[in-house]
């Protein structure tokens, strides 16, 4: 006799018993969102870093009507469109179309990269690392996911400006602050040119004073927080589409 129970009563959409919807949230970043503890090897845990904080605070909403999962693909050293010579694998156009076939289907995609295109070992300003985000935004678009499933709307979130680097990064972002100087305004305008939504993590916390380039504690539970109401309407809208 087979075994049922609330999972297999969703399955076979048993009338009698609710099973709300999840909307899942792909997060496509790089260590400001792993969590790196500023001048350490050490991670936040969940609850504590910016995407855990979002899921929070989305989850506690009183209005809601489904779950939010959020779904963390942050790698250290990610660039957009750049490969790492001393760490390979941190190109993040490689392998994106098969995260979001592997994770649909999705309410939306977060891209929050940028950062890492300015280390020493890159030439690239503003301009460049904006292209790589657009680069990125056409591979979701053009990623092979099922039948049927959506095309994710898109959420461009600009990264803190980053400072003085300090301690043992300084180096690797040996005037980084110069390249990257206007970055949020360059991918302001690729959101607008490609139609997706865009958010400046810089207008509501800068980056470390430890490091100059990650967030505390404190920073991730604010840009969390901010994030979360940003997010909310955008995943009100998709539901009614």
């Amino acid at each position: 006799m087979p075994i049922s129970g609330p999972a297999d009563d969703c399955i076979h959409g048993n009338p009698d018993r609710y099973c709300p919807p999840m909307q899942q949230i792909l997060l496509y970043s790089d260590s400001l969102s792993w969590g790196i503890v500023p001048a350490t090897r050490r991670r936040l845990p969940f609850d504590q870093r910016w995407p855990g904080v979002m899921e929070i605070t989305l989850n506690a909403r009183p209005d809601r009507l489904e779950d939010v999962r959020i779904i963390e693909d942050c790698l250290n050293g990610r660039r957009t469109v750049f490969e790492d010579p001393f760490k390979p694998g941190r190109k993040g156009l490689a392998g994106l179309a098969q995260r979001i076939e592997v994770n649909s289907p999705l309410a939306l995609v977060i891209l929050m990269l940028g950062t890492n295109d300015f280390q020493s070992v890159h030439t690239a300003d503003i301009w460049h690392s904006a292209q790589g985000i657009a680069s990125l935004v056409t591979t979701i678009r053009q990623a092979p996911i099922e039948p049927g499933m959506p095309v994710p709307p898109i959420l461009i979130v600009a990264p803190p400006p980053i400072s003085v680097p300090r301690g043992p990064i300084a180096r690797k972002f040996t005037n980084a602050a110069e390249k990257s100087r206007g970055l949020a305004t360059a991918l302001r305008e690729t959101a607008g040119d490609l139609g997706c939504h865009f958010f400046d993590a810089g207008g509501v916390t800068e980056s470390s004073a430890v490091d100059g380039i990650h967030l505390d504690p404190e920073q991730h539970l604010v840009l969390g927080k901010a994030l979360a109401a940003c997010v909310a309407p955008l995943l009100a809208a998709n539901r009614t589409e």
